[in-house]
């Protein structure tokens, strides 16, 4: 049962790794190549529709580490999955105080309403966000190290 636990977890983190990576490489990059206001409305709704989904799936994966941590404690790895548990605590810390905010105001935004400096924001929380998936990358990696 430890061995099921340890592959889905695994999973759902590098699944939820390849979505924040695909945003800050590929989604993001492409919204701000569009004309116009695409790129803005592309964002806020892009916020609205992760902005729902994303907490779920981080709570939810730090929780499956921690189980895992817990179950397999006196395992070889059990100390890369307590690391990755950390990291991936810091991806939520960084995201409730940091992230969350920007996303909350632009998922709000339309042409008509946005604030001058709304391209600051989305490039600050550009940023943030790269930071966050480089803690995750290392989280998931750590996850990894500890399977084999």
């Amino acid at each position: 049962m430890l061995n099921a636990l340890e592959v889905f977890t695994t999973v759902s983190v590098g699944v939820m790794v390849g979505v924040e990576f695909s945003v800050s490489f590929v989604i993001n990059p492409i919204l701000n190549a569009l004309p116009g206001d695409s790129g803005q409305l592309g964002r806020a709704h892009g916020g609205r529709m992760l902005g729902s989904v994303m907490p779920v799936w981080y709570i939810t994966s730090l929780i499956l580490v921690a189980v895992w941590a817990i179950a397999g404690w006196h395992d070889h790895g059990a100390g890369l999955v307590v690391t990755a548990g950390a990291l991936l605590v810091l991806s939520v810390v960084m995201s409730i105080l940091l992230l969350v905010p920007i996303n909350n105001r632009g998922k709000t935004w339309t042409p008509d309403n946005r604030p001058a400096d709304w391209k600051q924001q989305m490039n600050r929380w550009d940023r943030l966000h790269y930071v966050r998936v480089a803690v995750i990358i290392a989280a998931f990696a750590l996850l990894v190290a500890a399977l084999v």
